[in-house]
């Protein structure tokens, strides 16, 4: 059975304050959309986890003016659901190796592992930047997707990540 019939479009925004309470709000709000769009549960728990990981980072780590937000984006197509987190601040985020005894900085670490492709922009306004990740929606027999292809990253983006990853290192 088709999940999307009418070919209805599957993309979605939110916008949440820079706070540590939109981090659970962003969970919520993907796994009611998810639902509606009925992709796999198993999909939609790690996006949740991920979604979390870029939101913390977002309201963390993104060094803005007080009543700046987050801005988060879904957009569920055949052969992947991927989100979007947008912030203002202009710090790239860095891919690093957390020691055992670091409290935090695996977030992007854990993005590296489970998502099927991530990678980071600077936004085409001038003022902020993008991470996101895309999750794989498999068919029951591990296929990809219904027409059995999967998404390219962009190069460049691919190319900015690692660039600010090795510079951390």
């Amino acid at each position: 059975m088709d999940p999307n019939p009418g070919k209805l479009p599957r993309d979605i925004e939110w916008r949440l304050p820079r706070h540590a309470r939109s981090v659970s709000r962003a969970r919520t709000l993907l796994r009611e959309q998810a639902r509606s769009w009925q992709l796999p549960d198993e999909t939609v728990e790690t996006a949740a986890l991920l979604l979390s990981e870029l939101v913390t980072n977002a309201y963390r780590h993104a060094r803005t003016s007080p009543g700046r937000e987050i801005s988060i984006r879904c957009v569920a197509e055949e052969s992947a659901l991927r989100v979007e987190v947008s912030d203002a601040g202009d710090e790239m985020p860095r891919l690093r190796e957390a020691a055992e005894t670091d409290e935090a900085g695996r977030g992007l670490a854990l993005v590296n592992a489970l998502a099927d492709w991530w990678g980071a922009h600077r936004r085409p306004c001038g003022i902020g930047k993008t991470v996101w990740f895309e999750l794989d929606l498999c068919e029951p027999d591990g296929a990809v997707g219904a027409t059995g292809t999967q998404g390219v990253q962009n190069v460049e983006e691919i190319r900015e990540v690692h660039v600010v990853a090795e510079g951390a290192q």
